[in-house]
């Protein structure tokens, strides 16, 4: 028997706790298959089979906490071998592992034990769920969500809105209570630590998009082409602006340690990413010595990755400066929180046709609201504002930047 155990965790996080089995006792798996994924307050880590063979005992359930390397299950090595189809019609046979015991695996699982129990307990078929885990699996925050969705259309026919859910509901008024998974509760943990411990003071202004927008529409083809495919956005020009502005005010790049004051000589800008469990802030590190494309493509890797659970804790650890872009969801303004230890936030909005005066006459112009959130124990307002209105002037006049002025 080999003992399969959790990954030896970083030193910023204690413990982890066990968020889905993909692979069920008596199921054959693949060597490096993933067998269970372990939440952190940060990141999902993975736990991967270390040979061919079969999972015999698990130990830590789903939602069990577990410490760095302590044993998760028990796992057999052998061979694995896959029959082949009858026809070219029919579907593949599970794989079979050739091992010692009489014990004889189980059929291929779409669904983690948690949410097949889910699943039970509120009459679901999870095989008309789609899955958002690997390989389509559906995991417990799928289930979760036709839940949700079926207390949502009480007296409707379910039927029309989501496959899997039972043809009807009754008028009974349902609560369910789930506890929050470890990333939400950590979220939570340190927007209330921002609010608790920083001065927190958010000044607004807005800028005039038309200049990048020219900029994209007239080059964007040839950028697309010159650089593999990747697209020129609208994120890129933020971080290279957010850079140079931080150069000529230093204390929106600082933070606070103690009583101490760190001014950081380097800019490393994270992006606040959403993903299915949260949303979460991966750092591009050294950002004044990437060019465009290099951010863009970085911004995009990052997207991915969020999107898929795969951002490691080396991709979410630092950051002298946050931006984030609630413009992509349609929120035309908002005050953005702070990310501890650092001192500034910069917040980006939807683009709006707006009118506006220019050379004395009134014209429409694309224009976004832009929100700087601060501590004020660090950044005196009129030190915020002009970083804000800098920030405004590069991205009104890209030029500028080019000719650092």
């Amino acid at each position: 028997m080999v003992e399969i155990k959790a990954p030896q965790f970083p030193e910023s996080i204690a413990d982890g706790e066990v968020a889905v089995w993909h692979v069920a006792v008596g199921e054959a798996v693949r060597r490096d298959q993933v067998l269970v994924d372990i939440e952190t307050d940060k990141v999902v880590l993975e736990v991967v089979a270390p040979l061919d063979g079969m999972l015999t005992v698990i130990h830590k359930a789903e939602g069990d906490t577990v410490l760095a390397e302590e044993v998760l299950g028990e796992f057999e090595a052998g061979e694995v071998s896959v029959a082949a189809p009858e026809d070219a019609g029919s579907a593949a046979v599970a794989p079979v592992v050739q091992a010692s015991t009489d014990e004889a695996p189980s059929a291929e699982t779409i669904a983690s034990p948690a949410a097949k129990k889910m699943a039970d307990e509120n009459k679901i078929d999870v095989t008309r769920i789609e899955g958002t885990g690997k390989g389509g699996r559906v995991t417990k925050e799928d289930i979760l969500k036709a839940v949700a969705q079926l207390e949502g259309q009480k007296g409707k026919t379910a039927s029309t809105t989501m496959p899997g859910l039972p043809s009807a509901v009754d008028d009974e008024r349902i609560e369910r209570r789930v506890p929050m998974t470890r990333l939400r509760a950590s979220i939570a943990r340190r927007l209330v630590e921002a609010q608790q411990t920083a001065a927190m003071l958010t000044t607004f202004n807005e800028i005039d998009m038309q200049a990048i927008m020219d900029l994209r529409a007239r080059y964007k083809d040839d950028f697309a082409k010159f650089h593999n495919g990747t697209k020129l956005g609208f994120m890129s020009f933020f971080i290279r602006a957010s850079v140079e502005a931080l150069k000529r005010f230093p204390a929106v790049n600082a933070s606070i340690d103690g009583s101490d004051i760190v001014y950081h000589g380097y800019q490393d800008i994270g992006v606040a990413v959403g993903s299915p469990r949260g949303l979460v802030v991966p750092v591009i590190r050294e950002a004044d010595s990437l060019t465009i494309a290099e951010l863009e493509d970085q911004v995009r890797e990052f997207g991915k990755k969020a999107r898929e659970g795969k951002l490691s804790i080396e991709d979410m650890t630092g950051g002298t400066f946050t931006i984030s872009n609630g413009g992509t969801f349609g929120s035309l303004l908002s005050t953005p929180i702070l990310n501890p230890p650092q001192t500034g936030i910069l917040g980006m909005h939807k683009i709006q046709e707006r009118p506006v005066a220019v050379n004395g006459e009134v014209v429409i112009r694309p224009m976004m609201y832009v929100a700087l959130s601060y501590d004020h124990r660090l950044i005196d307002g009129q030190e915020a504002v002009r970083f804000l209105v800098t920030l405004k002037d590069f991205l009104e006049e890209p030029a500028r930047i080019l000719l650092d002025l």
